[in-house]
């Protein structure tokens, strides 16, 4: 059961206003600027260890219309020439490009030119959000839903579940359809028959 993973339901997209935010408040108002051109750039680079929201802020970023460079430090030769043609393109013709990885852009290894250019811009690191946060999204989505979502449930999820807030909310989404449908209360009991029923 430890670290079990749920393919239930896909997560919903990531969007600005699902992002939970936690340590990111600056990093999150600065993408907004960015994007609405209030910034003095059109570039911003964020980096951080994995679960941290880069993804998820690259992709609501690329909803609005910005390019985006994910997971930069994994980047080979050829595909590091193509992102920093893609910034002098961007530079020279407008757009915004929003790029991320696991490290700053100096630690990465990657060819100095780019290196120079991802650091020219804004960059922030990014924070995972600790359980009380992660606790305090689950509470908030399933007052959202109408849902009562008792502590020692929120508990079970964060000791034996992935940790990571997307498999966290669909395995919340998935207890409360499958409590409206075998019509129980929502317990720890009731989430471990629902993780039976779903190996």
């Amino acid at each position: 059961m430890k670290q079990l993973l749920l393919n239930i339901q896909p997560p919903a997209a990531p969007r600005f206003d699902n992002y939970i935010v936690g340590q990111n408040q600056e990093a999150l108002a600065s993408v907004h600027a960015v994007l609405a051109g209030q910034a003095t750039t059109r570039f911003i680079y964020l980096w951080g260890e994995s679960g941290s929201g880069k993804s998820h802020l690259l992709l609501a970023a690329q909803d609005m219309g910005a390019h985006i460079a994910d997971d930069v430090h994994l980047l080979d030769e050829e595909s590091q020439i193509v992102l920093f043609d893609t910034y002098n393109q961007i530079k020279a013709e407008g757009g915004v490009l929003v790029t991320a990885g696991n490290y700053a852009p100096t630690q990465m290894g990657l060819r100095d030119d780019l290196a120079t250019r991802l650091a020219w811009g804004l960059v922030y690191q990014l924070h995972p959000l600790s359980d009380d946060e992660k606790a305090d999204a689950l509470r908030a989505h399933a007052r959202d839903r109408g849902m009562k979502l008792p502590d020692e449930v929120i508990a079970y999820c964060l000791r034996y579940l992935r940790r990571d807030l997307p498999t966290l909310m669909a395995v919340l989404e998935a207890l409360d359809e499958w409590s409206l449908t075998a019509k129980k209360a929502v317990t720890v009991q009731s989430l471990k028959k629902m993780l039976q029923d779903a190996l």
